[in-house]
């Protein structure tokens, strides 16, 4: 056994022993893996619901390790609501000690959703996690969690679904609003090359050419093969700028674009939205504010 699991294992145990009876309360508990989940299933739920997080604002998705906080809170919820498709590692600890109280819903697998394969790096023509990107694949993640929603509070349900009705309509209207904002990007400027490979919903759903240096997942992260590839490609041919992430250290994009001349921007915002008080704090402002760093970088055309 590995000193990483042996660590999980100890983890859960002190956690668990420590633990107060679950479900004291008759409020539907929820828990949503990351931020960008965690706004969408509060959109749905309303007050018959209490939703908390456990990969926190600002922190990686793909490389959190469950801490004690959240084991104790897994103790007294009834549904998970996670991404699913390889985004979250860790969620097979959490498959691991639930039990027939705790329902776990994989929402991207669910969701009525075209997925795109990975492009690049260790995960390469796997599906590709990152749906929310496009509003289409929020919309879609709406109706997985309205249903979940409604088949365990039943009385609720039409509640759950006007809600889920409204965010999708306030979703499309967003879809139109980026999509304009996006226009005025000459077609010569529309390549979108991020550290990671999670810009592919985003690119399908507004006409870009997304790429990244790695993969997801930073199974690849920073590699010398990764960044010599990458480095020879930009060679070849010059985007607009480079763009950065919130989640993902800058130094990799900085250094190809130091050795490019290539303009560096960001950050956008893909794995988690921002603090309270930053440019993405919920998913409209999220794709909002990504949108005005792409125009800004890429050459948008300005009003007059």
């Amino acid at each position: 056994m590995t000193k990483r699991v042996t660590r999980m294992c100890t983890l859960l145990f002190v956690a668990l022993i420590s633990a107060a009876p679950a479900y004291a309360n008759t409020t539907l508990r929820v828990i949503a893996s990351f931020s960008v989940m965690e706004e969408l299933v509060k959109r749905v739920a309303g007050d018959a619901v209490s939703v908390n997080v456990i990969v926190p604002v600002g922190e990686d998705v793909h490389r959190w390790e469950l801490t004690p906080p959240n084991v104790l809170a897994l103790e007294e919820t009834h549904i998970v609501f996670y991404n699913g498709l390889g985004l979250e590692p860790w969620i097979r600890h959490i498959e691991a000690m639930s039990d027939d109280q705790l329902t776990l819903v994989e929402v991207a697998k669910k969701a009525d959703y075209a997925p795109l394969m990975i492009s690049t790096g260790q995960y390469k023509g796997e599906p590709d996690p990152h749906m929310w990107m496009d509003p289409a694949g929020a919309a879609a993640y709406i109706d997985v969690i309205a249903a979940t929603l409604a088949e365990h509070l039943p009385k609720q349900a039409d509640a759950f679904y006007a809600r889920a009705e409204e965010a999708r309509k306030a979703l499309t209207t967003l879809s139109s609003e980026v999509k304009e904002r996006l226009d005025g990007i000459p077609q010569t400027n529309r390549t979108l090359l991020t550290s990671e490979a999670s810009f592919g919903y985003f690119a399908r759903a507004f006409s870009f050419q997304a790429q990244g240096v790695w993969g997801v997942n930073h199974e690849t992260q920073g590699s010398a093969q990764a960044m010599a590839k990458m480095s020879e490609q930009l060679a070849a041919k010059r985007p607009s700028a480079l763009f950065f992430e919130s989640t993902t250290p800058s130094i990799h994009m900085d250094a190809l674009a130091r050795e490019t001349s290539i303009p560096l921007a960001g950050p956008l915002y893909v794995d988690s939205l921002s603090s309270i008080d930053g440019p993405a704090a919920n998913y409209s402002a999220m794709l909002r504010h990504n949108a005005e760093v792409l125009h800004t970088a890429l050459g948008g055309a300005t009003a007059e």
